[in-house]
């Protein structure tokens, strides 16, 4: 049986201090922009870029002239997490939690 690999347009941007893969056609949960939703933001920070399954352009340390649209889905507030500080014998016990602030956006274009 042979396999069929379908290939779809992304590129990886940086926003902020992390970095995203954002694949044509698809949504993605990234941290916290401003925007209202529907509205069509623009990411600049473009560090590769893959357009056909033969080209890939990488940029030193960005690809020039290169943006991914993007239009904002919903915002919403990630999963809890529990951090939970511990030294033995020592009666140290620190427990806090933390929920992150998220965008999900809908990649346009790349």
């Amino acid at each position: 049986m042979e396999r069929k690999d379908t290939f779809a347009k992304y590129a990886i941007f940086k926003l902020g201090s992390h970095q995203y893969q954002g694949i044509e056609g698809k949504t993605l949960a990234i941290q916290k922009i401003d925007g209202e939703v529907g509205q069509t933001v623009e990411f600049n920070e473009v560090l590769l870029r893959k357009l056909s399954e033969d080209a890939v352009e990488i940029g030193q340390p960005l690809v020039a002239g290169s943006f991914i649209k993007a239009a904002i889905v919903k915002h919403f507030r990630g999963p809890k997490l529990t951090v939970f500080k511990f030294k033995r014998r020592k009666k140290y016990r620190v427990k806090r939690g933390h929920r992150q602030d998220l965008t999900i956006v809908r990649i346009e274009t790349v």
